[in-house]
């Protein structure tokens, strides 16, 4: 039976098996560009939790979470609030996310910025460089070893800094395969939606020390990120508990602390 993943996956697959573009010419453009905001860098502090602020509209498992959200705004409330990096989704049909919200994110602060969304051919990784973000998302889930290792080596080859999601030991191995250097452990399962609160806990010990290790979904607060940074973790990435605040910036502040 098709989950979900499977679903968001087909329609990604089937758009950039309909991209004409030529990859070439979109690598070149892509290398061309100034100098990224360096992601994985202002993370690397182990002395205090880096938190990576999300701008997310909406999820395939709660629906609507803040999908009038002004993204310029939202990212000067989550620099205000001593958030390390952005999250920003530019995924339309699932998270109601867009380029044009990561940018005016990026625009809006000085923070280095990820483009979260399923990439799954070399022109996302050429394009996540175009659009401006700093840090791509490669998905050990969605993606076979190889197409894991062709696309980490192209996005660092166009000056991108490359987070690579895993949920497991299989798909660690298959991430420093890929010579992945900054690590996400997503305690939410991309097939039932499930948070396990003790898989980024387990994991850490697994991951390489000199790794960044990054703690993805089901944030809920400072003891949850007391907890994972205890476990080893240079940040978490939260969202829904961030758009979903009154009050993001002091949301931030009590994680770092």
């Amino acid at each position: 039976m098709a989950t979900y993943l499977d679903h968001i996956l087909e329609r990604h697959r089937a758009e950039a098996a309909a991209d004409g573009r030529a990859t070439g010419r979109l690598v070149s453009e892509a290398a061309a560009m100034d100098p990224a905001r360096g992601f994985a860098a202002a993370l690397r502090d182990r002395d205090r939790l880096g938190v990576i602020a999300e701008i997310k509209r909406r999820s395939p498992s709660k629906g609507d979470l803040n999908p009038g959200l002004d993204p310029s705004a939202t990212a000067v409330a989550y620099e205000l609030g001593g958030a390390s990096c952005l999250s920003v989704l530019t995924d339309v049909e699932h998270f109601g996310g867009s380029v044009a919200d990561l940018q005016a994110a990026r625009a809006a602060c000085a923070l280095p910025v990820l483009r979260k969304d399923f990439t799954v051919s070399a022109n996302d990784v050429a394009d996540a460089r175009l659009m401006g973000a700093d840090c791509v998302l490669l998905i050990a889930a969605a993606l076979e070893p190889a197409e894991l290792a062709d696309y980490h080596a192209l996005a660092t080859e166009i000056g991108l800094d490359v987070l690579v999601e895993i949920h497991d030991e299989t798909e660690l191995e298959h991430a420093l395969a890929a010579e992945a250097t900054l690590i996400g452990v997503n305690q939410r399962d991309l097939v039932t939606f499930e948070v396990d609160h003790e898989r980024a806990v387990r994991m850490a010990g697994v991951i390489p020390d000199q790794a960044v290790k990054v703690a993805e979904s089901g944030v809920r607060g400072p003891a949850d990120a007391r907890t994972l940074h205890a476990a080893g973790y240079h940040a978490v990435l939260v969202g829904e508990t961030l758009v979903t605040a009154a009050d993001p910036a002091t949301v931030i502040a009590t994680l770092t602390n």
